[in-house]
């Protein structure tokens, strides 16, 4: 090769490496000219969504308002998706990949007791009680931190190579009993159908230090199984419990033979477990047996061998331990919804890292314990590569220690975390889309 050869050949390597380097950095840039005013928006729109919360598949105004949102922004939007869905799709201005961002949107039955000037009044019904409602979980940061990236690299569209699907996702704390909902519906009601991402990117604001960015590769939330019960004695009068076949006993033996499962038949060198028992009901009145008691709770587990383990466990002593009083039981199992293990690509994770440390710096991303909370974005992460991580939204000076988590009355999410969860997504979205990660 002689030399004109060589320096055509360097100019044309030369050439390419600048033409992605411009285009990636020119986002950034553009990035860091319009954060503070795209995050009045945010902020602004955190704060509204916040104060009037959904339930999950009943988040009629939440979608309204992130659909009439995309629209002005030039975006063709689906609406009704698995019920109360929405889905958009940007198309940059080169061809390319796509990925998916995803946010959800619904809020728990939980009475608020922030006291912030925006704290929710909202009550509504849930699984026939008159409850409060209140974003404990942080979904309301989620919408509002999508909808701000949507309107940033809608900005930008021109300098995108591939595209963005947007999914602002109803139900993820799980459909009414008897309804589907959530990540699971909308793949069966095929957002995916025409074209799949090659990439799925969530977070999660949870309290921990403030900006803070934590992961886990592979599994790193559980899967989890509702699970029901029903005990079936018979009544009696409560100063003769010998006429009676007493189920609330029966709930009391069942709810201690359970424990013994996870510490005495699991090998738990392998892999986590846990089952808890979440609720108990029988009775109305302090001197009358009850013929019913019903109980619920929840399973979680990191592995399906595991899993079915758990499943023919509860049966067996269910059903011994009632037949001993001579009740009899009715084993629902799984009860409702059940969410499989939240799965972190390992590779992709690796290929991430360096884009969230660019944004937050090596001391504030840290590799976290596995979570035996779960993640119906898992149904998303089974299909495609897919990240979740999480964003510490303490106020600076809170001691994580003593500070209301996810799920509290008291949860707080201070503002100025939120700008780490835009960054972090338009710079995975952006990095990836030019084949940086």
């Amino acid at each position: 090769m002689n030399i004109k050869t060589r320096l055509f050949v360097l100019l044309i390597i030369f050439s390419f490496t600048t033409q992605i380097f411009s285009s990636s950095q020119s986002i950034k840039r553009d990035l860091d000219k319009n954060i503070d005013s795209l995050m009045q928006k945010v902020i602004g729109w955190r704060h509204n969504i916040h104060e009037f919360p959904e339930l999950s598949n009943r988040e009629f105004q939440t979608a309204k308002k992130v659909a009439d949102h995309l629209e002005s922004l030039g975006l063709e939007v689906k609406t009704g998706v698995a019920h109360t869905g929405v889905v958009a799709i940007l198309e940059g201005g080169k061809s390319g990949p796509m990925v998916a961002l995803r946010a959800d949107m619904d809020a728990l039955p939980v009475e608020e007791m922030t006291g912030l000037p925006f704290a929710s009044k909202v009550r509504d019904k849930y699984n026939g009680l008159d409850v409060g409602v209140m974003h404990a979980c942080g979904h309301d940061a989620h919408v509002a931190i999508l909808m701000g990236v949507a309107e940033f690299l809608v900005s930008v569209q021109d300098k995108l190579k591939g595209s963005v699907m947007f999914i602002f996702q109803p139900a993820e704390e799980g459909p009414p009993v008897g309804e589907e909902g959530g990540a699971e519906l909308m793949l069966k009601e095929g957002i995916w159908k025409e074209k799949k991402p090659d990439a799925v990117f969530g977070l999660h604001v949870t309290n921990a230090p403030n900006g803070t960015i934590w992961y886990r590769e592979g599994a790193s939330m559980a899967a989890a199984d509702p699970w029901k019960i029903i005990i079936k004695g018979k009544q009696a009068h409560g100063s003769t419990p010998w006429d009676s076949v007493d189920p609330i006993m029966v709930a009391f033996q069942i709810g201690n033979n359970l424990q013994t499962i996870v510490s005495r038949k699991l090998d738990l060198r392998e892999s986590p477990a846990v089952i808890s028992v979440g609720s108990i009901h029988g009775g109305v009145r302090s001197n009358i047996i009850p013929d019913t008691v019903e109980m619920e709770g929840t399973i979680r587990t990191f592995d399906p061998g595991i899993r079915d383990q758990i499943f023919t466990e509860i049966t067996k002593i269910t059903k011994n331990t009632a037949d001993m009083a001579g009740a009899s039981v009715e084993v629902y199992l799984p009860n409702g919804q059940s969410y499989p293990v939240t799965y972190n690509d390992e590779e992709l994770t690796k290929r991430v890292l360096p884009s969230l440390r660019k944004i937050v710096g090596e001391e504030m991303v840290y590799r976290s314990s596995r979570s035996t909370g779960a993640e119906d974005f898992s149904f998303f992460s089974q299909e495609v590569p897919g990240f979740y991580f999480f964003l510490g939204v303490n106020k600076p000076d809170a001691d994580p220690f003593n500070t209301p988590g996810n799920h509290s009355p008291y949860f707080l999410i201070d503002d100025s975390a939120l700008p780490v969860g835009v960054k972090s997504l338009i710079y995975l979205t952006t990095e990836f889309l030019e084949g940086e990660l």
